[in-house]
């Protein structure tokens, strides 16, 4: 379909655009800025006076749930809640059940998510079969059946000599593999962030430690390795510092936050909600600056959900036995909006770590809006506001902010030029 969006302000971090412009769409590709081609007639028109044209935002994880867990989630039920948030391509982690670890689960997920059609599906590979950390799972296959990188989440590797030749065995075939560092023993029964809230709520603790020791392993294996390496779910301050200093020492190395990591810190807890555990944990309010700090300064150059939705039973125990994750790749846009609003990133900042940056750490044909790439656009207002809930398609209503009033509304997803999402 031909489309014309006419009056937006484009923000194009990857190019550095920032102005008024028309946008004009044919074969699923912008095909023009400002003027039509010749023999342009449009079959659809977009008022988008007053909006914001970007780049269809880029979520590097997101559970999709399918297949195994249909009662917390679907393809279409999580795609469709994808493209509420803005979101026009997302990656999905491997556990699924069967675990994402051979060609055909790779290729039923995509064929799925190709038939819902609401976004753009890249999936994470199992780096080890079964995520069981002992045997290497089939990755070039993987690879040859559409997943763009490869993972073991929070599930440990057998020993370090396992992990450091799924390394130079994913290095001789420039695969990227994610870690989730977290040292499993330091973990191990910890329920929230070592520390004083803890403390006074009589939850066992997780330290910071458990992370940084895991990363520090991780990245000297990653530099003596030489693959190409991303870290997810980065959750403390040092962490962040770590990444910073390794990037320095010229590591290719990338890494990303989970939005609500931005947001919230564990006094969140002190109602015992377990609407806020989650793993790694909510940590402390300098955790939370310095992680700021890192993605204002690119150091974390991708923001993404790490939406995990449930089912209701799996939040109804007590605080220790329910599920972790928040489901919230509904609000990532509205959510994001409000580190624009609290003044901590300017808006074409925000939108390059929520676009290019996630697109360029995984290597995805995504995350830009120049003439001749897919037709992947978001419209939004930033003056408008958006009711958390009041609208939901997600399986999982696990979402803390529920009820919030947030900055900024999704008018238009658009996924290869067709709209996926109106709101």
């Amino acid at each position: 379909m031909r489309t014309r969006i006419l009056g937006a302000r484009l923000i194009d971090p990857a190019s550095g655009l920032d102005r008024p412009a028309d946008l004009y769409l044919e074969g699923g590709r912008l095909v023009a800025l400002d003027q039509a081609p010749a023999g342009f007639v449009a079959e659809q028109d977009i008022d988008a006076r007053g909006l914001v044209a970007a780049p269809g935002l880029v979520d590097l994880s997101v559970a999709l749930r399918e297949p195994g867990y249909s009662r917390k989630g679907s393809i279409a039920s999580e795609t469709l809640a994808a493209a509420a948030g803005g979101v026009t391509s997302l990656c999905c982690p491997p556990l699924t059940k069967p675990v994402l670890d051979t060609s055909a689960v790779a290729e039923l997920i995509l064929d799925r998510a190709r038939e819902a059609g609401h976004t753009k599906v890249f999936p994470i590979g199992a780096l080890t079969k079964g995520l069981a950390g002992e045997q290497l799972a089939e990755l070039v296959a993987l690879r040859d059946a559409g997943c763009v990188a490869f993972g073991n989440g929070l599930a440990p590797l057998a020993n370090n000599r396992t992990l450091r030749r799924a390394l130079e065995y994913a290095a001789t075939f420039d695969l990227t593999v994610i870690f989730h560092s977290q040292d499993a023993e330091l973990a191990a029964g910890g329920l929230a962030h070592e520390g004083a809230a803890a403390s006074f709520l009589g939850l066992p603790g997780i330290p910071e430690i458990a992370e940084t020791v895991a990363l520090a392993r991780d990245l000297l294996l990653v530099e003596q390795s030489g693959v190409r390496a991303h870290f997810s779910q980065l959750s403390s301050a040092r962490g962040a510092q770590m990444i910073a200093e390794a990037q320095a020492r010229g590591l290719a190395v990338t890494a990303d936050v989970a939005l609500y990591q931005l947001i919230l810190t564990d006094e969140a807890l002190r109602d015992f909600s377990s609407l806020y555990h989650v793993q790694p944990p909510l940590r402390t309010h300098a955790d939370r600056e310095g992680l700021r700090d890192a993605v204002k300064r690119g150091v974390i150059s991708a923001i993404s959900s790490h939406h995990q939705p449930h089912e209701p039973d799996a939040k109804l125990a007590p605080f220790g036995a329910t599920e972790p994750g928040i489901g919230s790749v509904e609000l990532l846009l509205p959510l994001a909006m409000t580190l624009v609003q609290d003044g901590l990133l300017d808006l074409p900042t925000l939108l390059a770590r929520l676009s290019a940056g996630p697109a360029e750490a995984l290597r995805l044909p995504a995350g830009r809006l120049r003439v001749g790439d897919p037709a992947d656009v978001l419209l939004f207002d930033p003056q408008g506001s958006t009711l958390a809930g009041e609208t939901w398609f997600s399986k999982g209503d696990n979402c803390p902010f529920i009820g919030h009033c947030l900055p900024g509304r999704v008018r238009y997803t658009l996924v290869d030029g067709h709209v996926s999402y109106r709101g």
